[in-house]
């Protein structure tokens, strides 16, 4: 669960672009995803082959 918080800190800052998360890994991402205060900042997009895409938008979705 650490290593999600990490990520998602990583993302905001603007360390990295974007986050990818496997389909094997998602529920346990969601949980710790769902508890930030920021969450409506995170967008995350299905992709081919069961993998989510997130990036961090400046301004929160609604």
């Amino acid at each position: 669960m650490k290593k999600f918080e990490e990520m998602l800190d990583h993302l905001k800052s603007g360390d990295i672009q974007t986050l990818e998360i496997s389909k094997d890994d998602f529920l346990a991402f969601r949980e710790v995803l769902i508890k930030r205060e920021d969450f409506k900042h995170f967008s995350g997009n299905a992709m081919q082959g069961a993998q989510v895409v997130f990036t961090y938008l400046q301004v929160p979705r609604s």
